[in-house]
């Protein structure tokens, strides 16, 4: 009796490990397990944790030193209440500790997404809560296994600041097919947080955020054929959050757009994506926070990957895929007049690295980022290695 009651008890809280990892509605692979659920609760995650060698850095008090670090470690929880009805989030814990050591400030514990989808019809669902923002590649889709190198490509970082969420409601479905939409109305950025290198800071995160100012962003994604993958997205909305800048209310609005194309075919894949933002009062933001704010940013990157291990090892399901990405990004690049342009913000980089896969769900990497600025000083090299996993 008592083996029967532990069968049972077993086989309701071990979890289905027969899900097949795939991408569904705008999200990673792991992400996406909730949807193929009956019903009830899914766990899910990713981790990642890497080290930074610095080369070629100036000796001096700002050297920077090598480092290592349990960079994210993610725990997707979801519920499905029904087919049509479906709760999903990511708990993100970031460099290991909410505490302060003698090298580095403390991580942190973040709510990154948590939605309610209302699966209607295939064309108009609602999705709100906790948004992450339909741009660029990585921002949606960001587990380790899903992109190559250690880090994310800088445009994506500073010009479509990933991990970028917001709160939000919106629609998403399949217009025709091949032809895939998401499009939110969310709280708009805080213009206080932005800098001379990025506006990352200027994301509210879910954390009390300002909606004075509402933003719009809409994607659109095209499959022409199997493989080649066309796309856009926009975002635009006031910045100023009804607060005062150099004793003045203004709008600061941000334009921001990018383009993509992705082709895959066997082992290879060709990546490409362009971003640019406009930010008007400029002049104004430059005075209040004290830091050129340009007017544009601008930048793009190219990226081309092939898997050489089936030329090997016909059949086989690991990968190792040598990679190479070439960045351009210039976050100063039309400054208002009276104000100096920071030209190492004007920066080339250049990533090349391999990412070997024992198994679909489990990335080694290995690679080496040259950053170059166009003004005085030095960015130093990296040599990064690390490890990255979904499940």
């Amino acid at each position: 009796m008592l083996g029967e009651e532990m069968e049972t008890l077993k086989s309701k809280i071990t979890l289905p490990e027969t899900i097949e990892y795939k991408s569904l509605y705008g999200l990673g692979p792991a992400a996406s397990k909730v949807y193929q659920m009956p019903r009830g609760l899914s766990i899910g995650g990713y981790g990642e944790a890497n080290a930074n060698f610095f080369v070629g850095d100036n000796e001096g008090p700002d050297k920077k030193r090598d480092v290592g670090d349990l960079a994210r470690f993610i725990t997707y929880i979801g519920y499905k209440f029904s087919d049509r009805i479906i709760l999903n989030s990511e708990i993100e814990y970031e460099h290991a500790t909410t505490s302060t050591t003698k090298s580095a400030s403390s991580g942190s514990v973040s709510v990154e997404f948590l939605t309610l989808d209302f699966l209607l019809t295939e064309r108009a669902n609602i999705r709100a809560g906790l948004l992450l923002m339909p741009m660029g590649f990585i921002n949606e889709m960001h587990e380790p296994t899903t992109y190559f190198g250690n880090l994310r490509p800088e445009v994506e970082r500073r010009i479509l600041p990933s991990t970028w969420r917001e709160l939000g409601v919106g629609l998403h479905g399949t217009i025709l097919p091949g032809l895939t939409y998401r499009t939110y109305v969310t709280n708009s950025l805080n213009a206080k947080g932005f800098s001379k290198s990025d506006i990352r800071s200027s994301r509210q995160n879910g954390n009390r955020a300002l909606f004075e100012d509402f933003a719009w962003t809409t994607r659109l994604d095209y499959t022409p054929m199997p493989g080649l993958l066309l796309g856009g997205s926009v975002f635009w909305g006031d910045t100023g959050q009804d607060q005062l800048f150099a004793g003045k209310e203004i709008a600061a609005n941000l334009r921001l757009y990018e383009f993509h194309g992705q082709y895959q075919y066997r082992g290879l894949q060709l990546r490409a994506l362009f971003a640019q933002g406009h930010i008007s009062d400029a002049d104004v933001l430059s005075t209040e926070l004290k830091t050129p704010i340009s007017r544009r940013i601008v930048g793009g990157y190219a990226e081309a990957s092939y898997d050489i291990l089936p030329l090997f090892f016909p059949g086989t399901d690991m990968s190792l895929s040598p990679f190479f990405r070439f960045e351009r990004l210039n976050t100063q690049a039309d400054v208002p007049s009276g104000f100096t342009p920071d030209r190492l913000q004007n920066t080339t980089v250049i990533n090349t690295g391999l990412s070997f896969k024992p198994i679909p769900n489990v990335v080694l990497k290995l690679d080496y980022r040259n950053m170059d600025g166009k003004g005085p000083g030095q960015i130093a090299d990296e040599l990064n290695v690390g490890l990255g996993f979904i499940f």
